[in-house]
């Protein structure tokens, strides 16, 4: 695959992807990631707007029926619970995706009832901030705040020069290590943000800011051989690139090495097609509000070219493998150490694994999980629940080192150690 992935690289170096010209993938590559999220669509679940958001940047089809059923319920999702039960990011991106679809967020009419879903945006923004210069931290994330921030300046309704730099002080600040996706979301903000504030100490910030991030991530990409951060963070480091050049220049970017490792990537995981398909197609989230929905119809990859054949498939037997399993606590209540081993069918995902164990040990191992746009999110073992008010999750690890895939696509190998530690962030 790696070989697939870097004669593809080169390919797109001889059709002219350098630092000076736009960063666009093969059309079939963009049109087989594109197909498998559409099919990824499931209309029994609720609606994600990064895929509707993904679709119209890169060209999905908007006559057809997943994009109509997308929108219809994206504005339904947000009319139901956008005032209620929605962080301040999931309204942000739903606000990203009515714009990407030529839709007014301040006007979002379902369910015979029209909501303002900026002024509920700007609220919940208020809120984050709040938290965040009274402790320290925002009330859920920096990556939150980013998507917040993002999606006012975008929508030009004011509310985004605050939040910009707090987060470029976020940023800059040598004490607080923050995630490639985390950063790369805060430079889209503030990238966003420059082109529209006119207070000269705020644009001098937000420059010195955006352009230690995206040096930074050049430097990174340098030094490993064209990855920043992990395969799942370079959807928004790519998109972070292709709208900064103007803060790393006369630096040049390539492309080209960039892209040869997403090609070497297998994406299966609809939410990470969605982030790294604008990026295939040279563009980022940045674009969304500047969209043609009229001369973008028709404009289908899916529809320029034939479709990848679907291939046959036989139920194979796999071979059984082994994997050991923990869950610590040593953070709250009574602290607990449990293992056991358990036997699955090679290929089978970490959530197999789970289901395994409890099946041994329905007390020590049962778990509980919550779907959310990245596939299943654990929320609870052995009786312990995460908590957003004590910052506390279940983290997954194989060898001491973080899992950068959800146990609904991780698939370990055999006699792998997983571990899961109640940990805070």
């Amino acid at each position: 695959m790696l070989g697939v992935g870097l004669g593809i690289g080169v390919l797109l170096a001889l059709l002219g992807c350098t630092a000076t010209e736009d960063c666009v993938a093969p059309q079939d590559k963009v049109s087989q990631l594109l197909q498998r999220m559409e099919e990824s669509v499931n209309f029994e679940e609720a609606a994600n707007p990064s895929v509707l958001l993904a679709m119209n940047l890169a060209g999905g089809d908007s006559d057809g029926p997943i994009h109509k059923w997308l929108l219809q319920e994206i504005k339904e999702e947000a009319v139901r619970r956008a005032q209620k039960d929605m962080t301040s990011g999931q309204v942000a991106l739903h606000v990203l995706a009515l714009l990407s679809s030529c839709q007014d967020p301040q006007r979002v009419h379902a369910l015979e009832q029209t909501l303002d879903l900026i002024s509920v945006l700007q609220q919940k923004t208020d809120e984050e901030m709040a938290k965040l210069e009274a402790e320290g931290i925002p009330k859920t994330t920096l990556y939150s705040v980013g998507l917040d921030t993002l999606a006012l300046c975008l929508a030009e309704a004011g509310g985004a020069q605050g939040p910009s730099v707090a987060l470029a002080k976020q940023v800059l600040n040598p004490n607080r290590p923050i995630s490639v996706d985390t950063q790369a979301m805060v430079a889209l903000a503030l990238a966003c943000v420059y082109d529209q504030v006119e207070l000269q100490d705020v644009r001098d910030l937000l420059w010195e800011t955006l352009q230690t991030v995206s040096n930074s991530f050049l430097n990174e990409q340098e030094e490993r051989n064209g990855m920043i951060g992990n395969i799942y963070s370079m959807g928004l480091a790519l998109q972070a690139l292709e709208a900064t050049r103007k803060f790393y220049a006369p630096r040049e970017w390539d492309c080209a090495q960039a892209f040869s490792r997403v090609y070497a990537h297998d994406y299966q995981q609809p939410m990470a097609i969605a982030q790294v398909l604008p990026a295939l197609v040279g563009r980022s989230y940045l674009d969304v509000a500047g969209l043609d929905c009229a001369a973008t119809k028709n404009m289908s990859p899916g529809q320029q070219l034939p479709l990848p054949p679907v291939l046959e498939t036989h139920s194979i037997p796999r071979a059984p493998i082994q994997v050991h399993y923990c869950v610590t606590n040593t953070l709250q209540g009574k602290h607990f150490h449990d293992c056991t081993s358990v036997e699955v069918p090679s290929g089978s995902t970490l959530l197999r694994v789970m289901e395994e164990a409890e099946k041994k040990d329905s007390q020590t191992f049962s778990f509980q999980t919550e779907q959310t746009s990245w596939g299943p999110y654990v929320t609870s073992i052995h009786g312990l629940a995460g908590s957003t008010e004590d910052r506390t999750f279940w983290k997954f690890l194989s060898a001491g080192n973080a899992l950068d895939e959800g146990v609904g696509t991780y698939k370990p190998h055999d006699g792998e150690h997983i571990q899961a530690e109640f940990s805070t962030y």
